[in-house]
């Protein structure tokens, strides 16, 4: 019987490091095959390189990430802020989702502080929800397949939409226990520290993604770091109850009752 497989698609290269990795790592202990993807490769961040020169590096710094996390690597589609809801761009994603058939999702939030986040959310959703329709084209060309798909939607940066609202999360995973890897996959990509200080005064990308971690632990008030999730509408990908990362992450993973009980009453 072939492993069970994830998929985490991120908008830019460090996107999967600082919001999804934790996770990723936690489902291949669990016996997931696992891969890795970045819509975009990182062509605008920075101040010091050329587009071309930036597009390199960046790669090769994935690369590294997505060894260190054991995580399968896919190359990126396009250059950063043109993360558009495009049908080329919608064919080569649904394209990967074919290949790779996983029974796991995880992406950005549908609210966040950018559109490139909320455009590969939109992207990755459709792509997936695409996987059985064998009328609609995938470039390059894949067979279509049909079979259980849950996405999952990491928390927004600043755990708020782009409207200052907070986000709260549907679930908790507890990642203390893999931080420390998570950290060295994200220290991979040594050019965002300067572009980051520059653009968005973020001094630290590390201690950044650890106080987002540690934020979200203390909202579970039971994991010291965290990463949180809110699961898509099953409806054209999965069962009503089909919660595959409780099932795989077990005492890793805690539902956030308030949360669920906030769906219940609209």
């Amino acid at each position: 019987m072939p492993k069970p497989t994830a998929i985490a698609i991120g908008a830019h290269p460090d996107d999967i490091e600082f919001y999804m990795a934790g996770t990723l790592l936690l489902l291949k202990r669990a016996g997931y095959q696992t891969h890795y993807m970045s819509v975009a490769n990182g062509s605008c961040g920075t101040v010091k390189y050329s587009a071309s020169a930036i597009r390199a590096i960046r790669n090769n710094e994935s690369r590294t990430a997505a060894k260190i996390l054991g995580a399968e690597f896919h190359p990126a589609l396009t250059n950063d802020l043109e993360i558009f809801y495009t049908l080329d761009l919608l064919r080569g994603l649904a394209a990967v989702i074919r290949a790779v058939k996983p029974t796991v999702v995880l992406t950005h939030s549908p609210q966040d502080y950018m559109e490139d986040h909320t455009n590969t959310s939109r992207l990755a959703v459709t792509a997936a929800f695409a996987r059985g329709m064998p009328n609609f084209r995938t470039s390059p060309p894949r067979e279509s397949a049909e079979y259980p798909v849950t996405v999952y939607h990491a928390m927004p940066h600043g755990l708020c939409d782009s409207l200052r609202r907070r986000i709260v999360p549907g679930a908790f995973v507890n990642t203390t226990s893999v931080q420390k890897t998570k950290q060295e996959a994200l220290s991979a990509h040594k050019s965002q520290q300067n572009w980051l200080d520059v653009s968005q005064g973020i001094s630290s990308l590390l201690l950044a993604m650890e106080n987002m971690s540690l934020e979200l632990g203390r909202m579970s008030r039971r994991f010291k770091c965290v990463e949180g999730w809110r699961r898509h509408l099953h409806l054209g990908f999965c069962g009503p109850d089909d919660d595959p990362l409780g099932k795989a992450l077990g005492k890793n993973y805690l539902i956030n009752k308030e949360y669920e009980k906030g769906l219940e009453q609209g």
